[in-house]
């Protein structure tokens, strides 16, 4: 490859957009913070910058060529674009930063494009929940079948087409989760505690496949290890392992954390009612 072609490499091209991204997300949440700094907090701003530095994390540093002899390494990719970063970009609340923070003419054409009824229409199809759960779990067991991965472990092309199934399906699957403003929930706030619950089960017994098969489901994998000397099964374990470990800490906690925001207002509640006071007993004869 010449030198024009490595320097345009799609890495390069990732590393350039991402960092468009977070410039025009800071523009324009600078300028909605002096507006609303009630709604435009600092927190949102670091939520976003590191949903785009585990961007650049999973598929622009050493870890993506890493990923092509080892499916730990892989697997570590994987966690990344559907259980680490969607949920941070999210809580960014990137709508109305991103919108602001482009030059004014393609801020109106953005708006225009949004505003259309045919995408609009299309918007509520792919962020219903059950869209983003069903999407969410097919692609993840799909893309993990022997036969598809070892097509994007020999291409590269697909082996980006791979990861942009994740990012765009786990983005579906996050939105109702997190709910980033000035969106409106679809389904009440207390279904996210079983959406959540379901999406760790599937993930669970898709890691327990990696762990328990007992022996290598990818070829390329085996011949990487038989000419480096590794164990292509201890790797696969250890991939299991990181499905099992890094999918669940991501699933349950947001699902313990919406249970706790559904019990705060109860409490509040409670505790704001009069305490009954006791009945005072007769005075003794």
């Amino acid at each position: 490859m010449s030198w024009w072609g490595q320097l345009w490499s799609l890495e390069t091209v990732t590393v350039l957009v991402l960092a468009l991204a977070a410039v025009v997300y800071a523009r324009g949440w600078a300028r909605l913070r002096r507006r609303m700094p009630h709604r435009f907090r600092g927190l949102q701003l670091l939520a976003f910058l590191a949903g785009l530095d585990a961007l650049l994390v999973a598929v622009a540093s050493p870890l993506e060529a890493r990923a092509a002899e080892s499916l730990a390494a892989h697997m570590t990719q994987h966690v990344i674009l559907m259980m680490v970063s969607p949920p941070l970009l999210w809580l960014g609340a990137p709508m109305a930063p991103i919108l602001r923070g482009l030059p004014e003419v393609a801020m109106r054409m953005a708006i225009g494009v949004l505003a259309w009824a045919p995408v609009r229409r299309g918007g509520r199809v792919i962020t219903h929940p059950a869209v983003g759960l069903l999407s969410f779990t097919v692609v993840a067991w799909a893309w993990h079948v022997p036969a598809l991965y070892e097509v994007a472990l020999r291409s590269h092309a697909w082996h980006h087409v791979e990861h942009i199934c994740f990012l765009t399906t786990a983005l579906l699957f996050w939105w109702p989760v997190v709910q980033p403003w000035p969106s409106r929930p679809r389904w009440p706030r207390w279904t996210m505690i079983p959406y959540l619950l379901l999406a760790e089960v599937q993930n669970t017994l898709l890691a327990a496949v990696f762990t328990f098969v007992g022996r290598a489901m990818y070829p390329t994998y085996a011949a990487t290890a038989a000419r480096t000397g590794a164990s292509a099964l201890d790797d696969q374990v250890a991939a299991g392992l990181i499905m099992w470990g890094g999918g669940s800490l991501a699933l349950l906690l947001p699902a313990a954390w919406v249970a706790l925001e559904l019990l705060a207002p109860a409490r509040s509640r409670q505790s704001a009612r009069p305490a009954h006071p006791r009945p005072i007993p007769p005075p003794a004869l």
